[in-house]
Formats: C-alpha cells, structure tokens, sequence
C-alpha cells in the first residue's frame, strides 16, 4: 500500500485529484490538507507518507515552505498550473509534476514512475531511490526563484555565477542577485557540466560570463557580472579548471 497525502488549497480540484487516486487501489489518501500551516500541522502530528501530491501556490504560501519548515523522506509529485519548463529547477524529493488540469494518463504515468524507483523484491532505499532520481533529471535550463509571494524564471544561462554567504546559495544575472533553495553541491550535479565549473567551495562560474582570467600570483576570474567578491580557483582545482576551458 502507497500511503499519500493531497496538498491543495483549491477544494474542487482537491476533490477531483481525491476522485482520481481513488481509480489506484494500491493508493491509500490519508489526508487532503489546504494550506502551508494546516500541512506542517499534519506532518508535525502523523508518521510522513510515501508519496505527496502537493500543488506549488498555496493560499498562505508557497508549498516548498512546508518542507522548509519540515524536512521530508516523502517523494513530491508537484500538481500545479505552471508550464512544464518552469519545473526542471525542483529539487528536494521531486520525481514528477503534473500539469492540470490533471487527466488520468497522467497521474497513471507519474504513479508509475514512482513505482518504476521501488525494488520489487524488498523494501526500498530511500538512498538507492533517490540516486535513481538523481540519474532522471535532466539538467537544468531555467531555475525558479522566489521573491515574497511571487515566483521568477531564471534561465541559467542568463546566470553568471552561483554562490554561497551566509549559508544561502544565490544566483547571479546582470540585473540583480536571487536567493535559491539549492546547495552548491546539488547545482553542481544538476548543470551542464560543459558550461558551468565548481571554482571553489563558495562559487559556481558560467564560463561564457569570464571576461578575464588572472594567472599571477593565484588564479583568479572576472566575470561580466558578479557579486563583491573576489573569485579564485582553488589550488586543487586548476588542473580541472584549464581541463574544462579547453572543452
């Protein structure tokens, strides 16, 4: 038995999607939750599912604030009404989004993804699984941010840099710096390798953003755009760094 939850704040979409898993026998809805509160509630108070049905816009936020709040083992299937290329960027335990209106050839397919991660013989891995996801995504070309209450598309090659302070990872373009809900170490499995390079422990550089590169005394770049820092390519890293600029 697949043990879920639905997250929605609209009621009769809510109830189709109820409508719709009800078709999966092997599916058992525990709960159907409306908003960021009453779901950090639920989760708080219950032993987490295996899967969530969880829509992006809540009515009192956004619904990644929810596993900010409180971290999850459950996989996520984002039910939401954004355009599928704005959803390459999702990360936590992410395996699958639906457009709506959902139909049920989608939900069938994205059930059967999840299912396609379980070890059919014994009780599944929550490391094995994961790194089969890992493998599934593709890379990223537009990343989601969030500013307050709003979303934005940022496409990654409009970025000049990613980079850590404070223990928040940002993103660099030409008109400003966007906070992201992803670690150095996910981004630099998740982009295009042939385009972005991990300099150090602290940035991520874009190399058609390099407008200069310093070899003397240390090895140091010049983006065309970035934050107040100095950018440095660490010793260890030099050899790979030249590797990677040749192509």
């Amino acid at each position: 038995m697949i043990r879920t939850i639905i997250i929605e704040d609209e009621k009769p979409a809510a109830r189709k999607l109820a409508r719709l898993l009800s078709l999966f026998p092997e599916l058992k809805v525990l709960a159907t939750l409306h908003s960021v509160q009453e779901s950090v509630a639920w989760l708080s108070e219950n032993d987490h599912p295996d899967l969530i049905f969880s829509d992006i816009v809540l009515g009192d936020g956004l619904s990644f604030d929810i596993f900010e709040q409180l971290p999850t083992k459950s996989f996520l299937i984002y039910t939401t009404a954004f355009d599928q290329y704005t959803l390459k960027a999702f990360k936590l335990n992410s395996i699958d989004y639906l457009l709506k209106p959902i139909s049920e050839e989608d939900l069938r397919q994205a059930i059967d993804k999840y299912k396609s991660f379980l070890p059919a013989d014994r009780p599944h891995n929550m490391r094995e699984i994961k790194s089969f996801i890992k493998e599934e995504k593709e890379r990223l070309s537009r990343i989601l941010v969030k500013i307050g209450y709003n979303l934005r598309i940022v496409q990654t090659n409009e970025v000049s840099c990613f980079f850590s302070e404070n223990k928040m990872v940002y993103l660099q373009t030409k008109e400003r710096t966007f906070p992201t809900d992803f670690t150095l170490d996910e981004l630099e499995t998740l982009l295009d390798p042939g385009k972005f390079f991990r300099v150090n422990r602290q940035f991520i550089i874009n190399s058609d953003c390099i407008t200069n590169i310093h070899t003397s005394p240390y090895y140091k770049v010049d983006l065309e755009f970035q934050p107040d820092t100095e950018i440095t390519v660490s010793r260890d890293r030099v050899r790979d760094f030249k590797d990677w600029l040749s192509g």
